[in-house]
């Protein structure tokens, strides 16, 4: 059951990059080019209303800043020396449109490019932007040109802004990812080393019993099998993670989470009178222990997510599908987004660690809201890659 769905991670990592979703890009094209059409093209109109050829010439202007502006994600610095020089000759075709106006788009712009590009690159840009202060000074004194400075170097800050939260969200994003890493790492070194005693106690018995009851002992044998190749499954796990504080004592004496304690954990959701429907498909019993490690964690974080930020949720289907090949796990929930709430600020970090344990067992997650409403989370975990 793997549904067409959004996916706010992946949006989200290349927002941390720097870069802008088509659907963000376009969010920022009509935001800005309405912000210039109702602010600037209004005062041209009302400028230009008595100045004949003038008044067309300085829309056509105007609709030109507008249509550079859907490339300025893409191209900032040509977009921005483009609508500056034509703001500067809609301001000479018509001096009673401030300078600060004029200007308008190419001060969106470099708010634009202060956010996405180097600082050293955004403060060419910001001295640029200056150079026709003398102008504002020459057209509305000292006020005008303080009015012209304010604008231009408050829309650089707000592009600085924009950079330090980018680089907030890609520092959180990166401790997330280790934080996750070194925690499936412990998990993963608890599960060999289970395996590993297993594997001696095993060798053990068929030594025991190898002139007496042969094929005992080649049951033994064939279990030690088994086990290795688990072994070096999770042992290739662990050599991708990595483990910074090593903690000493012996593993913990609770049950290891895996699958088939599915519905012991939706028990703990029905607690807080959530419904919760379970749906299983095929045998999971025989997993490799880090399939079942990491698809037990995604369904346990995905439960965490709708208690924490679904909005009015009261009913979560979780479908585990264990196929020849590879496990499909769905978790889906009846809930909204809460106001103010970001899946990607405020679950951002479940997201990340949900899909980093999918691809450390070479799998594949995405999350994302339905079209119908709800958010669904759906992972596919191959079982070869991890055996």
């Amino acid at each position: 059951m793997e549904r067409s769905s959004r996916q706010p991670d992946d949006t989200f990592a290349g927002e941390a990059r720097g870069e802008l979703s088509p659907r963000a890009a376009r969010a920022l094209w009509w935001g800005s080019a309405g912000l210039v059409l109702g602010v600037l093209g209004t005062a041209v109109l009302v400028a230009g209303a008595e100045h004949g050829w003038r008044l067309p010439v300085a829309l056509v202007l105007v609709l030109a800043q507008v249509g550079a502006l859907r490339w300025q994600a893409r191209n900032p610095v040509a977009v921005l020396a483009l609508n500056a020089l034509t703001g500067l000759a809609v301001w000479a075709l018509l001096p009673a449109v401030s300078l600060t106006g004029a200007l308008l788009a190419a001060q969106v712009t470099l708010c634009v490019l202060s956010a996405t590009r180097p600082r050293r690159v955004s403060l060419w840009a910001l001295a640029a932007m200056c150079l026709p202060a003398p102008l504002a000074f020459g057209a509305g004194g000292a006020a005008g040109l303080a009015v012209y400075l304010l604008t231009v170097v408050l829309a650089w800050t707000a592009g600085q802004w924009r950079r330090a939260q980018r680089e907030r969200m890609r520092a959180e994003a990166r401790r997330a990812v280790v934080e996750e890493r070194a925690r499936i790492a412990r998990e993963v070194h608890d599960v060999v080393a289970h395996t590993l005693s297993v594997m001696v106690i095993q060798a053990g018995a068929a030594d025991d019993v190898f002139t007496e009851r042969p094929e005992q002992a080649r049951e033994a044998l064939r279990a030690i099998e088994t086990g290795a190749r688990s072994a070096l499954g999770e042992l290739r796990l662990l050599l991708r993670a990595f483990r910074p504080d090593a903690e000493a004592g012996e593993p913990g004496e609770q049950p290891r989470p895996s699958l088939a304690r599915l519905d012991e954990l939706a028990d703990t959701v029905r607690a807080t009178g959530i419904t919760v429907h379970m749906h299983h498909e095929g045998a999971v019993d025989a997993l490799p222990a880090a399939v079942d490690l990491a698809a037990y964690r995604i369904v346990q974080e995905a439960f965490t997510n709708t208690l924490r930020h679904a909005a009015g949720a009261d009913e979560v289907s979780v479908r585990v599908t264990a196929e020849g090949e590879c496990v499909k796990v769905t978790v889906v929930d009846n809930g909204r987004t809460r106001q103010g709430s970001s899946t990607m600020v405020g679950a951002g970090r479940g997201l990340v660690g949900m899909k980093e344990r999918a691809r450390l067992v070479g799998g594949s997650l995405h999350a994302g809201p339905l079209p119908g409403g709800g958010f669904e989370v759906a992972a596919r975990l191959p079982v070869e890659d991890a055996s």
